[in-house]
């Protein structure tokens, strides 16, 4: 009984930290390849072609990192192709302000789906890029880390 107790418990620890752990990764690149497995032997999957793209990376090994993207989609792609997270994915419409408050002037309604390129992040607010626009957003329902 003690036993069972005590390996639920670790399990617990492992995974409630393992969840808060997420790393998310950008795309260096406007062409990326991904591959059905971690190496450049195994065949190409797909090919992402969004520079800033955020992914999730969900396994490693050596010079591979296995990703997932906000649609689910999986597969291997080589370290050289990835940066530190710099974007997010709005999950809903949202729309972009001039400043981080909702009484701010609107600039422009920015659609589900879109990379955004995070500049910095105050409270619940991200100051953004994307194309010819920049201001502020809310960080709810986003894909991706924001600090």
């Amino acid at each position: 009984m003690f036993k069972k107790i005590l390996i639920t418990f670790f399990s617990f620890i492992f995974f409630s930290t393992a969840a808060a752990e997420d790393i998310f990764l950008s795309l260096k690149k406007n062409k990326v390849n991904v591959r059905y497995g971690p190496s450049f032997d195994t065949p190409i999957k797909y090919i992402y072609k969004k520079i800033n793209l955020p992914i999730k990376q969900i396994d490693k090994k050596e010079n591979f990192r296995r990703i997932i993207d906000h649609k689910k989609n999986s597969g291997w792609i080589h370290v050289s192709q990835l940066k530190k997270i710099n974007s997010v994915i709005p999950l809903k419409d949202k729309i972009l302000y001039k400043k981080a408050s909702n009484f701010s002037k609107p600039l422009a309604k920015i659609k589900k789906g879109r990379v955004l390129v995070v500049q910095k992040c105050e409270n619940n607010w991200c100051k953004i890029k994307t194309g010819k626009f920049k201001g502020w957003i809310k960080n709810k329902n986003i894909w991706g880390k924001v600090n």
